[in-house]
């Protein structure tokens, strides 16, 4: 009785100041602010697209005088996602390719390109998304179908996860490629002497190096779509792994122009001129783009057996998978970026891959606090190597476990499957987790992601009891993971990830509650409203 008196008192006392104006207020939600206390609010208050005021429906009317108000009516709303690893613009270029994720059978490829074609008449066909180990017969397939049907087009279609290629000869004349040609970083397949079609890592770069370069036209567009599906989705800052100086220039452009409004973490692709252009210039922040990490690949994926591993694969007698970059390119490249202000986030799948990135980068980063550099996957480790993540941040995408559970103990056996996909116990190590989706390896949708982290389950409820649920997150630790502990990899935790005073007005508005809906219904949660900065953008 004492408090409601003072609330009432407080409400009273505000109604008889000058109310500020703000551009709008949230009223009568259910707020998950994802603050220290993860605390929870009734409404807010935006002036120039940042949070000024968190608090009760009461006090916020009391103290506010809005050109809009948002009455949603006890609907949930939480931090805008964030995806802290994707391929924006792969996703979005992946508009324009054929679409060979979901096949059931090669034939089904087969059958998509040939559809594709019809379509589109294009000059050099390409694509992504297949996986032999969705299909029935599970082995690479082979360039002979499509020599049939496509003579004289080149055709180059990547495997789901962009570690294997699958090029026709027609593609392959015209990379000049031969039986001979090196397989440096990766595996030319061969069988009985001749080539299959199958590339898998370093080698894909002979074929990928004669596909036509799209136009900044088209990467303009590829953006704008990948922006619409994001957006859709409640997905408020992507963290793209791995792009070049001049799609950066062209996402500065668009997002300058006021055409591009998702906010992105844009790593760029290492190699050493990029890192010494970008590091002479230095990093590069503006309202919604951060530019301060270089991507680089240790390893390829386990999916495709290019994963290093420390001991030989359980499928595949005397074959360890290999290091698609070079141990002494990897070493001067965290030496490199070691001696400037930015990050270094590396894609390592293997337990010999992350034991190897662990080592190095705890050599270069020695009496170096708070760098946060990343381990992208961090998806096979070493039990005795958990250790190393101290110091440094495991940035995972938990839809790749309920993808690879059905297979992966068979490619690494049952003892190296215990530190695979392990959340919990990276999160244990570290004390944080960033979380992703990788698309468009996986699925775009954030839901699959948070189901998949609390789950561990398909969407046809697989395993019953969940896949190896020692290591599945809470409920807290994953909106974490893909809120505030994924912009605290970004270094923005102060600017963005939570709904507090001084932060950016992204968040989204769901039609269920991500909290406390049964597990089952997370992956059919709507994104109703998706805001950026204030401004409605869904």
């Amino acid at each position: 009785m004492k408090n409601l008196t003072i609330l009432i008192l407080c409400v009273i006392l505000f109604s008889c100041q000058k109310k500020e104006k703000v551009d709008s207020i949230i009223i009568n939600a259910n707020i998950y602010t994802v603050n220290t206390n993860f605390d929870k609010a009734e409404a807010f208050a935006i002036k120039k697209g940042n949070i000024i005021d968190v608090g009760s429906s009461l006090e916020i009317q009391a103290k506010y005088s809005p050109t809009f108000i948002n009455d949603v009516k006890g609907k949930t709303i939480i931090p805008g996602f964030i995806d802290a690893h994707c391929h924006f613009l792969g996703l979005g270029m992946q508009q324009q390719k054929v679409d060979l994720s979901g096949t059931r059978s090669f034939d089904e490829v087969v059958q998509r390109i040939v559809d594709f074609q019809k379509e589109k008449n294009v000059s050099y066909i390409t694509g992504r998304g297949w996986d032999q180990n969705d299909w029935e017969e599970k082995e690479f397939p082979t360039k002979d179908k499509l020599d049939e049907l496509f003579p004289n087009t080149p055709i180059a279609v990547r495997r789901i996860d962009g570690h294997a290629l699958l090029a026709n000869q027609a593609a392959i004349d015209l990379a000049d490629v031969t039986v001979d040609s090196p397989e440096n970083g990766g595996f030319i397949v061969k069988k009985d002497g001749k080539l299959t079609g199958i590339f898998i890592d370093g080698p894909m770069g002979l074929i990928s190096s004669k596909i036509p370069k799209a136009s900044t036209k088209e990467i303009a567009q590829g953006l704008k779509d990948a922006e619409k599906i994001c957006f859709d989705l409640g997905l408020t800052t992507v963290d793209d792994a791995g792009l070049p100086k001049n799609v950066i220039k062209i996402i500065d452009s668009l997002q300058q122009a006021g055409e591009l409004k998702m906010r992105i973490y844009a790593m760029v692709s290492v190699s050493d001129a990029n890192i010494d252009y970008f590091t002479k210039n230095g990093i590069l922040k503006t309202n919604r783009l951060n530019v301060r990490s270089f991507k680089v690949y240790s390893d390829g994926a386990l999916g495709s057996r290019g994963a290093a591993m420390k001991k030989s694969y359980s499928d595949k007698h005397n074959h360890f998978g290999a290091l698609v970059t070079p141990l002494e390119d990897l070493k001067r490249y965290a030496k490199k970026i070691a001696a400037s202000d930015f990050q270094m986030n590396t894609h390592a799948i293997g337990d010999s891959a992350n034991y190897v990135m662990l080592k190095t980068y705890k050599e270069v980063l020695i009496d170096q606090k708070d760098r946060r550099w990343r381990i992208e996957h961090a998806q096979i480790i070493d039990k005795s190597d958990f250790t190393y993540f101290n110091n440094i941040l495991p940035s995972v995408q938990p839809t790749h476990a309920t993808s690879d559970m059905y297979w992966a103990e068979d490619r690494i056996g049952s003892e190296r499957i215990k530190g695979a996909y392990a959340f919990k116990d990276l999160l244990n190590a570290y004390g944080k987790v960033a979380l992703g989706t990788d698309f468009p390896v996986e699925k775009v949708s954030p839901f699959l992601t948070f189901y998949a982290a609390v789950a561990r389950k398909d969407l046809k409820n697989y395993p019953e009891n969940g896949f190896q649920m020692e290591n599945a997150l809470t409920r807290e630790e994953t909106l974490k993971g893909m809120t505030i502990w994924a912009a605290y990899a970004n270094f923005e935790e102060n600017e963005k990830g939570s709904i507090e005073i001084g932060k950016m007005a992204d968040f989204i508005i769901l039609n269920k509650d991500i909290m406390t809906v049964e597990a089952d219904k997370i992956p059919y949660i709507q994104v109703e409203e998706t805001y950026v900065g204030g401004e409605k953008v869904k």
